[in-house]
């Protein structure tokens, strides 16, 4: 009980002013994968009770409503010129000064000084430059507002040496807070939120924690937005469970943003780089929200993996889903399946969907969606997706296609040598890093694969990241017989006179 008063004691005292540490954060898609105790678990889900342990179908009236008035998406080919993100950018010309005043200490957004017809040209010239020899590259498919589309904004807090508090986001390289009011790519509302956060924090006297002398309470705040359905989510990341005025602040705030469906305090008391803690205690609403994508609702929790562009993942999925060519009489698998996102889509064209994923909170979200969404064709596996297949291939058991969105780091070859043994007919990769793609892509082509085509969608507008999707497809055997002839027994046999 004293240690408990000592440390709530530490979580509330006075700051102190913060140095730059060099660590770099550590991107929760890459380690969603690492947890777990690696238990099979099989979830029905249409059971009343299951087992659990622990990389936007939308409307433009929806968009319009929610602050994005992002419209349905063009392909580019080369006979075919992109439209410009904004009016004043003219055809081909890039901007001589950055539309963003943070640009140069953040470095998220590299290609902000180009337009947005040259930095798609210029991404579709990079996949096609990476993939060239394994598989044609069909074009590059763009945003048609590529501003404000980010879902999850993550916003860092400091307190600067004569006691303002800063929020934003980490310098390069640093732990050091870059101030922002307003970043091009977040939604509106979730900065909007943070800047109302931050100037309720001086008024309830809650102190900003600094990672370096282990004092204070608030580390960072996170909104998650839901395109499609409105709802909002807000995560307060502390150092301890105990929040001053909990009640009060969640008034407060709410009275400036009815908008919120839920306010989750995050408890993360680790000293690593990571920003969410394991546990959650919601002071208001349900404690996740849901949104739409392709015609399914999906649950959302803070720690739950969703991609970040909406209106871009509608169109990944769907042409992901249409290159796998779905009758209705396929077995499907879907590896590294989140919260079970493209496995519960793909289940309306499929007879079968098997779903695997290591980490245990996003397997309880996509049995959950399941329910949700009332399907009764897919069984969801907390398991290495790796381990799985092989123990499929074991037991005699196929699969007539396998999704795989692994995260930038790509597949391992332990992974890729077990979809080879498994031997579906197809397999759709999805993929936010054209390197790792290609060296996976390699692996597969030399075990019996052709990769057939591939596809850039810019996920990620004006930074040099891009999406890819490929079909690969399983190599018929060579049957052709080959047979050594004299030329003299070749004439006979063309004559008729062979045996004579």
């Amino acid at each position: 009980m004293e240690n408990q008063r000592k440390k709530n004691r530490k979580a509330f005292s006075g700051d102190r002013s913060e140095r730059v540490t060099g660590k770099k954060k550590e991107d929760f898609r890459e380690n969603r994968k690492k947890t777990g105790d690696g238990k099979v678990e099989k979830f029905h889900i249409n059971q009343e009770k299951n087992k659990t342990g622990k990389r936007g179908t939308f409307g433009q009236d929806k968009g319009k409503k929610n602050g994005n008035n992002a419209e349905p998406v063009k392909k580019f080919r080369k006979e075919e010129k992109a439209a410009p993100a904004k009016a004043e950018q003219k055809k081909g010309a890039s901007s001589s000064k950055s539309k963003c005043p943070y640009q140069k200490k953040c470095g998220g957004c590299t290609y902000l000084k180009l337009s947005y017809e040259e930095q798609l040209a210029k991404k579709e010239q990079f996949i096609k430059k990476t993939l060239k020899g394994i598989v044609p590259v069909k074009g590059m498919v763009g945003m048609e507002n590529p501003y404000h589309y980010r879902n999850k904004v993550n916003s860092a807090f400091a307190r600067k040496k004569d006691g303002t508090i800063v929020s934003g986001i980490y310098e390069k390289g640093t732990h050091k807070v870059v101030p922002v009011e307003e970043c091009l790519l977040e939604d509106q509302r979730a900065d909007a939120i943070i800047r109302d956060i931050r100037s309720l924090l001086k008024s309830f006297k809650i102190m900003i924690y600094n990672e370096d002398s282990g004092y204070g309470l608030l580390r960072h705040v996170m909104v998650r937005t839901g395109f499609a359905s409105g709802e909002i989510m807000v995560v307060l990341v502390c150092v301890s469970p105990v929040f001053p005025s909990k009640n009060n602040f969640v008034k407060a705030l709410r009275k400036l943003h009815p908008e919120i469906t839920t306010i989750v305090l995050n408890v993360n008391d680790r000293t690593d780089s990571m920003v969410l803690g394991k546990r959650d205690i919601v002071l208001f609403g349900r404690g996740y929200i849901e949104d739409e994508l392709c015609g399914c609702t999906f649950r959302i929790s803070p720690q739950s993996f969703y991609q970040v562009n909406p209106v871009q993942t509608k169109n990944l999925y769907e042409k992901a889903i249409s290159l796998a060519g779905l009758t209705g009489n396929e077995r499907v698998m879907d590896a590294y399946c989140g919260i079970g996102t493209i496995g519960l889509i793909a289940s309306r064209d499929a007879k079968e969907v098997i779903s695997v994923e290591l980490n245990p909170d996003a397997v309880r979200d996509a049995v959950t969606n399941a329910k949700r969404n009332q399907i009764k064709n897919v069984s969801f596996y907390q398991n290495d997706a790796g381990a799985f297949m092989v123990s499929m291939a074991e037991k005699g058991e196929k699969a007539d296609v396998v999704f795989m969105d692994p995260p930038r780091a790509g597949s391992d070859e332990a992974f890729l040598s077990s979809v080879v043994t498994l031997s579906p007919k197809k397999v759709v990769y999805v993929s936010c890093n054209p390197e790792t793609l290609a060296r996976d892509l390699r692996y597969l082509t030399k075990h019996g694969y052709k990769a057939e085509e591939a596809w850039g969608y810019d996920m990620f507008a004006w930074s040099e990241h891009v999406e890819t999707v490929c079909l690969l497809g399983k190599r018929k055997p060579d049957t052709t017989v080959k047979l050594s002839v004299d030329m003299d027994d070749y004439h006979r046999i063309i004559n008729g006179k062979d045996g004579e």
